[in-house]
């Protein structure tokens, strides 16, 4: 017979205790409370100051575009502050040209297109009512209602003004911003690196020099690609004869900007213009600019952008999502560069991610870091912070150009560029 556990071997009853519920206190220092407080006022201005942040990464964007045309001029004799005003004056000079003569034409032509907005709506509609599957489309298309449609158009307007204007003032402000960062490059950089410490200093003006590189190649990328396709739907809609040739190469070259939807408000307006000209017009456009799309997917954009921006297709989706949603078209354009450069910083930041193991690379890259380091300190000991971000920029790129020259198995690398052996 087997004894009852909750009896006692002497067999007398064991009162209950009586346990009181376990208290946990947390108790936040004045120091911790203060922290909380900061980080929760400071994502309240970061929220708040959205647009700001949107005009300085425009403006730094803006700067990292036109380096490259200031250092070329820099390097035949021209003093710096003539450069920078010579570059942000040609550009002036170039856009005034181009808002004069093309803005009076396509106003004219996006009359005309209004104009002809209903014979096309009507030659669409009848070629849908052809087939029983979209007959009823057809039917839809043809009996649209203009009345409900200039009323909401009307109040879009006036919102899409008012929202234009705000960002054309934005665009002028970054534009003026980016022009006295260039101006003042070399005393902003110098107090970046003073109030970064110096055994960060390497490693800073590698970021900076990197962010460069994958901003100034996306623009000049955006830029390139986007008048390659404006220059490239004017020439077809031109050879077939499609009316308001401009205005539709204008906007299909604008709206190129966008990634993925692009294409679709590209091509659209395109094929719907020559639907005028025929069914045969119209396939032979939709049918070159498909093609030209996957040209300039596949061929165009890797040897635009080069290095500037490589990245998988999941970061490039994901990165438009986060983008649009926190600030619009224009968060959409700023996603791609964004999302290089935080990838970049990991990289240069030597992050070690959960799911890597160290390889024998990234102890040779680590040797290479330390010998710059060391490097470094010897050249700028007891130099102020712009001489010293001077010499830490004239490091980073040597070391960069020999990266480079290592890819490409360059043999007969400068020896400036190289390292010395690391022993």
């Amino acid at each position: 017979m087997k004894r009852d556990a909750s009896i006692p071997p002497d067999g007398k009853d064991i009162a209950p205790v009586n346990r009181q519920p376990t208290v946990v206190r947390v108790e936040l220092s004045p120091k911790s409370l203060l922290t909380v407080l900061a980080l929760i006022a400071g994502l309240w201005m970061l929220l708040n100051l959205v647009p700001v942040l949107l005009v300085l990464v425009t403006a730094a964007m803006i700067v990292g575009a036109l380096n490259p045309f200031v250092a070329w001029l820099f390097r035949r004799k021209v003093k710096r502050v003539v450069a920078i005003c010579v570059v942000f004056g040609a550009g002036v000079v170039l856009a005034v040209t181009l808002a004069t003569v093309t803005i009076p034409i396509l106003l004219d032509q996006a009359k005309t297109l209004a104009e002809g907005e209903p014979r096309i709506r009507g030659s669409v509609a009848g070629f849908l009512e052809r087939s029983n599957l979209t007959a009823a489309l057809g039917n839809e298309l043809r009996n649209v209602h203009y009345a409900d449609i200039v009323k909401s158009f009307r109040t879009t307007l006036f919102t899409a003004s008012a929202r234009m204007a705000e960002i054309l003032a934005y665009g002028v402000a970054a534009v003026f911003l980016a022009f006295y960062m260039m101006i003042d490059h070399d005393r902003l950089r110098g107090a970046l690196f003073a109030v970064v410490p110096r055994r960060h200093h390497i490693r800073l003006s590698a970021i900076l020099m990197n962010l460069g590189t994958i901003v100034g190649g996306y623009i000049r990328g955006q830029a390139l690609t986007c008048l390659l396709m404006g220059a490239f739907l004017l020439v077809l809609l031109l050879v077939c004869r499609v009316p308001n040739a401009l205005a539709l190469a204008v906007f299909g070259g604008l709206m190129d900007l966008l990634p993925y939807v692009g294409v679709f408000l590209t091509m659209a307006p395109a094929v719907l213009a020559a639907w005028v000209q025929g069914p045969v017009i119209a396939i032979v456009v939709f049918t070159l600019l498909l093609a030209y799309e996957e040209l300039e997917s596949r061929v165009l954009v890797p040897l635009v952008y080069g290095r500037a921006l490589r990245l998988p297709s999941s970061v490039v989706f994901f990165s438009l999502i986060v983008g649009t949603t926190l600030a619009g078209i224009a968060g959409a354009l700023l996603a791609l560069p964004l999302a290089a450069a935080v990838l970049m910083l990991l990289d240069e930041l030597r992050v070690e991610l959960p799911g890597e193991t160290v390889q024998p690379e990234d102890l040779e890259q680590r040797r290479k870091d330390d010998h710059t380091e060391r490097e470094y300190h010897r050249r700028a000991d007891r130099m102020p912070a712009a001489k010293a971000a001077a010499v830490a920029a004239e490091i980073s790129g040597d070391r960069k150009k020999a990266d480079v020259a290592a890819e490409k198995g360059d043999a007969n690398l400068d020896v400036k560029a190289a390292p010395p052996p690391l022993v």
